[in-house]
């Protein structure tokens, strides 16, 4: 009983280092040291750490993937052309430059998954700002991190999180989407509407329509086409059964060398600037869940998912989405994923109840800056482009926006059955 008491508290504190982030750390300092105090206190084995860390290796691969190809587009100007393009489309309005990037946005969550959302758009609507001289630019920023979840469900590749749910038993994509359809389109609907609501008098603002389109050059040309060629890998992945991670590696890679070949340029620039604390993070947070696993925490979810869902599955569906999606924003969506997706499987419930905890698990990070995986790269990216935002502000906005939008897509995912 002593051991499942520190593995408990160690696990809490150590999420809390991840949230509020003392002394300025980053957020891998603090995942990495609690898994290392759990070593040091031999609360765990090393061999039960190796397991959380292989755990995770598909998502490793999937976000260095992501994560080069979206260094190696900004370096060569793909972002620049694009903000340039974006703020053109805009023509002097704010509020049409703010729904501009809420499409967008829409469509790479949807086709490339929340994770790259984060990582390639952010930087992207930041130059977007730039280039139209917006003197507040946090509205349109806060869109990479809400759209990222709002729309992460899709389709399966939208969320990692999404393959954790279900694991082996993944719903074929022509069955996944009459169960998802409908609440992602109102999950994004509502979404927008409350994020631009929020924010409605900071958008009013001045937007410059005078901006000259830089030339694109053939590498990012090549960029681009790697992001496009990188989504039809993920599409096909997906419809093949196959996990996410190497293909997106793979492509990513492929890029980046047939760029540097062609510019004949020198691959640490690229590889310098990349935020690699992300995996060691992930890392992290994967062998808390596996310590987690140990003191039986993960039983006793399963078999009190299977007891209250003798009684109403309905009722255990709703309880059980709005519990994941206040536990994700206190201790991160990964980790509360997996144990949901376990418990979900070993408790054999009905298909009601794992539809409802996989939107809380996507929709609920909206409340916090912590959420999820995609909103900490969001965030991480948000600073390498010199903007910050406290998590006090985030959760105002969220409260705002998630909690309502929660309820209103699991309200569709009942009526869709």
């Amino acid at each position: 009983m002593y051991a499942n008491t520190a593995i408990w508290t160690i696990s809490g504190l150590t999420t809390a280092g991840v949230i509020l982030r003392p002394l300025a750390w980053p957020e891998w300092v603090w995942a990495v040291a609690g898994a290392l105090v759990l070593l040091a206190a031999q609360l765990i084995t090393p061999g039960t750490a190796w397991t959380g860390i292989e755990q995770g290796a598909d998502v490793y691969l999937f976000l260095a993937g992501m994560m080069l190809l979206s260094e190696v587009a900004r370096v060569e100007g793909l972002f620049d052309w694009l903000a340039a393009w974006a703020t053109q489309q805009a023509k002097g309005s704010a509020r049409r430059l703010f729904l501009l990037t809420y499409i967008v946005g829409t469509v790479v969550t949807i086709f490339l998954s929340n994770d790259a959302t984060a990582v390639v758009l952010t930087p992207a609507v930041a130059a977007a700002v730039r280039t139209a001289k917006v003197k507040d630019p946090i509205p349109f920023l806060l869109i990479c991190a809400f759209i990222a979840n709002a729309a992460s469900f899709v389709l399966p590749i939208s969320n990692p999180a999404n393959l954790v749910i279900y694991g082996k038993a993944m719903p074929p994509l022509l069955d996944w989407l009459p169960r998802y359809l409908l609440p992602s389109i109102v999950s994004i609907v509502a979404t927008y509407f409350l994020l631009a609501w929020s924010q409605r008098k900071r958008i009013d603002q001045q937007v410059t329509s005078d901006i000259s389109t830089p030339p694109l050059k053939a590498s990012a040309k090549l960029a681009a086409v790697g992001i496009a060629l990188t989504a039809l890998a993920l599409m096909g992945a997906s419809a093949l059964d196959m996990q996410l991670g190497a293909p997106t590696a793979i492509a990513a890679t492929a890029t980046t060398l047939l760029i540097l070949a062609v510019e004949r340029k020198s691959p640490w620039p690229i590889v310098k600037d990349i935020s690699w604390g992300v995996l060691p993070l992930v890392a992290g947070l994967f062998i808390l869940v596996e310590a987690l696993k140990q003191t039986g925490l993960l039983g006793w979810v399963a078999d009190l998912l299977h007891q209250l869902a003798s009684q109403s599955v309905s009722a255990t569906a709703w309880g059980a989405a709005i519990a994941v999606a206040v536990g994700s924003n206190l201790a991160n969506n990964l980790p509360v994923g997996l144990v949901a997706g376990t418990a979900v499987q070993t408790a054999g419930v009905s298909d009601h109840i794992a539809k409802a905890v996989l939107v809380g698990v996507d929709i609920g990070p909206n409340l916090s800056i912590t959420g999820s995986l995609a909103t900490i790269l969001w965030l991480t990216a948000l600073r390498r482009e010199g903007h910050d935002i406290s998590g006090a502000m985030f959760l105002k906005i969220g409260a705002v926006v998630m909690l309502p939008t929660l309820l209103l897509a699991l309200a569709a995912a009942e009526f869709s059955g």
